[in-house]
């Protein structure tokens, strides 16, 4: 049998430990920076995310630390979400204000729809924006307000002050269907889809809210 070359065995065992310690370094100096650019990152998620959020509830509604008052909601057909979510609860003088919510409308003419939903205390809505949607351009996006053409009532303002209690069942409709939302013509599938997701998220609220501002 033939024997190892030592100098071979060598240079193998030195080779093998210089590209251990390069692994290291290398893995430390990713860690190293992950952490020194994490608040940063941070930071800049909350801020994207408080711009969201203005668009659905003024901060001079509330005084206190929002993106810190929360509280988990399970995955629930009312709000279209297949798992968990969180709702952002804005309270004044430490009393309730509004809570802030995502809902997904399932059935949108593209694909989902993702809305934040702000449903003040008194149950009315505050607000209400689409976050993501793959709605036909020129013709179903619309219910954004940067691309809808109305700038001075845009289509997604109808909801607001709305109530799920104040307003029936049968109204919670584009007008096509009999209900009280206008809507483009031959694009009713998408605002139907909104609707009924609005609709779903106050009376998820509606139905638990005391629990939603009574949970730590």
């Amino acid at each position: 049998m033939k024997k190892k070359d030592p100098t071979a065995v060598t240079m193998a065992a030195r080779t093998a430990v210089i590209l251990f310690v390069f692994v290291i370094i290398f893995t430390g100096l990713l860690a190293g920076a992950y952490l020194w650019t994490k608040p940063a990152l941070e930071a800049s998620a909350a801020e994207e995310k408080m711009k969201l959020i203005d668009e659905v509830l003024p901060r001079s509604a509330y005084d206190n630390e929002l993106l810190k008052d929360t509280v988990m909601l399970p995955a629930s057909p009312l709000l279209g979400n297949d798992e968990p979510t969180f709702a952002y609860r804005a309270r004044k003088g430490s009393q309730p204000v509004a809570l802030v919510l995502e809902a997904v409308a399932p059935d949108g003419y593209s694909g989902r729809i993702r809305l934040i939903v702000a449903i003040a205390v008194d149950g009315g809505i505050a607000g209400v924006r689409v976050t993501q949607h793959k709605e036909t351009p020129g013709l179903g996006d619309y219910i954004d307000p940067k691309k809808d053409k109305n700038k001075v009532r845009p289509w997604i303002t109808q909801f607001n002050g709305l109530t799920y209690a104040a307003v029936a069942d049968k109204e919670w409709k584009v007008k096509k269907d009999g209900g009280r939302f206008d809507f483009v013509a031959g694009a009713t599938v998408t605002p139907r889809a909104v609707v009924k997701a609005v609709r779903k998220a106050t009376k998820y609220v509606a139905e638990n809210q005391n629990d939603l501002y009574a949970s730590k």
